[in-house]
């Protein structure tokens, strides 16, 4: 489970308006008939058009500065190995965004009129997408660049000899270039991955657009702050402030696991995840003090991150394995750790 929460910007400003997200959002819409819309939805309602989700987030700015966010995104991916133990994405996904949300909420240090915020203090729409492209950062697209340069470079020799400005042998650098698109190590459907090639399989993944300001429009409630729990004055009154993002992402697994009955292997946890990143050669030993079957399954999930991981003969000394495996888990797998904590 990968979470990200970011305040939406237009270049250097944040935006001041929610509509080109909004927008964004509604791509996967274009084309398709109502009933094969996915639309927005809240803690209560369904089937929300864009028009108010525009109007809701836009309205709800009061006295928020220019150099202030208006509202976040909240960005909920689920692993391949979580969607394929859903039953039905688009309820399942709804059901624990609504569930989600509630821990979002506990998550703020915050009062409004001397009690804890809760959801219903939240103004958020959400939406469930199915379809993801290949960027520019995926390892595909990395891996694939090299051949994607050559071939540029051929088609635009091509069209030179074309246009009389060099002279050379177009069916051999069209065979140069059909070499080169099958060689290419990443393919889908027999074709070189390029950028803006609809991924594979499952991709289901949720989109929430929270408001900065409460649904009373009154208080200031930022995922964004840099304080965890603590108090300040304002207005000559001491208030609370901070958002718990640990705890928030923390919950957000355990939610997942209780609501659907999931088994999460250690690897693929918030906490191997941090421990991870601080200390690489306790995270190694952890996965090689797992009981046998968890540690395959550790195993397994770390080669389809893009480690070549062979399941035996794996060494057995903590430190050997540490040093084997660091760099190269690092340049395959540092990308997703980045993604899976909760960055503003």
């Amino acid at each position: 489970m990968y979470i990200t929460i970011t305040a939406q910007q237009t270049g250097e400003n944040f935006a001041q308006s929610s509509t080109d997200f909004v927008n964004y959002l509604e791509k996967e819409n274009e084309g398709k008939i109502i009933e094969e819309q996915e639309h927005f939805f809240n803690q209560y309602g369904e089937e929300i058009f864009a028009e108010e989700v525009i109007r809701e987030i836009d309205g709800n700015k009061a006295k928020l500065k220019k150099d202030e966010p208006k509202f976040y995104s909240i960005t909920v991916n689920p692993s391949p190995r979580e969607l394929a133990h859903l039953q039905n994405h688009s309820e399942n996904l709804k059901a624990y965004t609504r569930e989600l949300m509630k821990d979002y909420a506990k998550n703020f240090n915050r009062e409004i009129d001397g009690r804890p915020v809760n959801v219903d203090d939240i103004k958020y729409y959400a939406k469930i997408e199915h379809e993801r492209s290949y960027k520019g950062s995926d390892k595909a697209i990395i891996e694939n660049q090299p051949f994607a340069t050559k071939i540029l470079e051929l088609k635009n020799e091509i069209r030179k000899i074309e246009e009389g400005k060099l002279k050379g042998n177009i069916k051999s650098l069209k065979k140069k270039i059909a070499k080169l698109e099958k060689e290419a190590p990443h393919q889908l459907g027999g074709k070189r991955i390029v950028r803006g090639m609809q991924k594979e399989g499952s991709q289901a993944h949720i989109h929430i657009i929270v408001s900065r300001k409460d649904m009373s429009n009154t208080y200031s409630l930022s995922p964004g702050s840099k304080y965890r729990a603590s108090g300040t004055k304002m207005h000559g009154k001491d208030v609370k402030r901070g958002f718990n993002r640990n705890d928030f992402f923390k919950k957000a697994e355990e939610v997942f696991d209780k609501q659907f009955k999931y088994n999460r292997n250690y690897e693929e946890s918030y906490k191997a995840r941090k421990l991870f990143i601080k200390n690489p050669e306790r995270y190694f030993a952890s996965i090689m003090g797992l009981p046998t079957n968890q540690k395959s399954v550790a195993f397994k999930l770390l080669g389809k991150s893009g480690m070549k991981i062979p399941l035996m003969n794996i060494p057995t000394n903590k430190a050997q394995l540490a040093y084997k495996l660091l760099k190269k888990l690092k340049q395959t797998v540092d990308r997703g750790i980045q993604s899976g904590s909760i960055g503003i």
